[in-house]
């Protein structure tokens, strides 16, 4: 397993567009992904619906956590993702 802590950093927090590319990317890689709040929630990374019903907000520090194949390219490319602040300003 593969895991890295990020913070949501953009305005809006994790609203539909970022769950989207977060889904998204995830979909790109073998690996099980899954997103974990600070409160011990978790919801599969490839699942846009799971992702939105974990009402992340801005500030919210969340561990990607990755296993099997691609699980380090995976956490890597989502953190991106998050560190990028989903691409908007």
């Amino acid at each position: 397993m593969f895991a890295q802590t990020v913070t949501i950093q953009n305005a809006q927090g994790f609203h539909v567009r970022p769950a989207q590319l977060f889904a998204e990317t995830a979909g790109q890689f073998g690996a099980e992904v899954h997103l974990k709040t600070g409160d011990g929630r978790t919801a599969d990374c490839k699942s846009m619906l799971e992702l939105m019903t974990l009402g992340i907000e801005k500030g919210a520090v969340v561990t990607i956590e990755a296993s099997g194949d691609g699980e380090k390219e995976a956490v890597e490319a989502l953190a991106q993702l998050v560190e990028s602040k989903f691409g908007e300003a």
